[in-house]
């Protein structure tokens, strides 16, 4: 098992103390933490089990190596958003008697109950707090930073861990059979930690949340053979499994991506040069770099991993914030832009001053 993200030059805040009730508040990001499965699966690895090659993955997708988690060594989505959790804190350096609520951005959960986020903050040591699952797909994440954004912020909670985090390998299946979307994810979870401050420039400046459920046929895993979409074959072998009109989401996204950053900027009333780094979802490279050529946007600006981690869904945005911060790269008194975008179909975005 592994995390991945070594420990390295993050610049921390000091722990801020908590206002008192009904005094202004911002929201600081005190802490990050990742963990990946211990398994990498290269594309010369799948070039042994399925109709493909590494030069057509990289070609498209940007891809080379993913983790894959194993349930036989006890890797699975709580197991993996658990571990994030913990090393969040530990970067933080608050305990975990402090935290209030956990908020977790994910699409498969290993049970339909009891939640991650609720088995997470009984293995972490949180006691008996607020805790709750989202699942807005890849999006999922943001979606779940901005809703505990506002319990801080409102006052109603002082303290939030936020968990992005999916074992999406579970739904693809690794032959030629399953060749469209297998190439594509990987596993992982990373985590966040929120603490309300005196400092009222800190948190969210601006966010954005859409949904349009009538392009979910387009990205959908059926259980049921009822579940299929209109037009798609009836396959019992295909239950369970991700389908993905691959066109039409490429398309999607890469309509949806620009038009979302510009939503962003416009309610900051900022220019994109103003924000220091976008963390966005890694779905695809080739998305990545049309939304970086749009607003002409420096490498160092818009950060990729997709080539090491493939597509982690939840797991995609904190995976490169805690990899960012551990890098020095990103660091308080900047400001960032987290941007995502899945199934369901969904699409979101969070502009923080940290």
């Amino acid at each position: 098992m592994s995390s991945e993200t070594p420990e390295a030059t993050t610049v921390r805040m000091a722990i801020p103390t908590v206002p008192p009730a009904g005094a202004p508040r911002g929201v600081a990001i005190l802490g990050t933490g990742s963990c990946v499965p211990s398994r990498m699966v290269t594309n010369k690895d799948l070039e042994s089990v399925m109709d493909t090659s590494d030069e057509w993955i990289v070609q498209r997708t940007g891809i080379r190596e993913r983790h894959i988690h194993s349930e036989d060594r006890g890797e699975n989505t709580t197991w993996l958003c658990t571990e994030a959790a913990r090393k969040a804190l530990a970067d933080s350096g608050v305990s975990a008697s402090e935290i209030d609520v956990i908020v977790a951005g994910t699409m498969t959960p290993d049970t339909p109950t009891p939640s991650v986020s609720s088995v997470t903050a009984s293995r972490i040591g949180c006691g008996q707090i607020a805790a709750m699952d989202i699942n807005a797909a890849c999006s999922g994440f943001v979606y779940s930073l901005n809703v505990a954004h506002q319990l801080v912020r409102g006052g109603m909670y002082n303290t939030a861990i936020v968990i992005g985090g999916d074992t999406i390998t579970r739904h693809v299946q690794f032959s030629t059979f399953g060749r469209a979307t297998s190439v594509l994810f990987g596993d992982a979870a990373a985590a966040v930690v929120l603490r309300a401050t005196p400092d009222t420039r800190l948190g969210l400046i601006a966010q954005a949340m859409h949904s349009d459920g009538h392009g979910a046929k387009h990205l959908y895993i059926p259980s049921r053979l009822s579940d299929f979409a209109e037009g798609d074959e009836r396959d019992p072998r295909a239950l369970n499994l991700v389908h993905m009109n691959g066109q039409h989401v490429f398309k999607f996204a890469v309509s949806t991506f620009p038009k979302l950053i510009a939503e962003t900027l416009d309610k900051a009333g900022l220019n994109a040069e103003d924000v220091d780094h976008y963390i966005c979802h890694q779905s695809n490279l080739r998305i990545l770099a049309a939304a970086r050529e749009r607003f002409g946007l420096p490498e160092s600006k818009l950060h990729v991993n997709i080539d090491r981690f493939g597509n982690t869904v939840g797991a995609s945005v904190p995976l490169i914030l805690d990899q960012q911060r551990k890098a020095g790269t990103v660091k308080p008194g900047q400001k960032v832009m987290f941007l995502a975008f899945g199934a369901g179909l969904t699409w979101a975005s969070s502009l923080w001053q940290i």
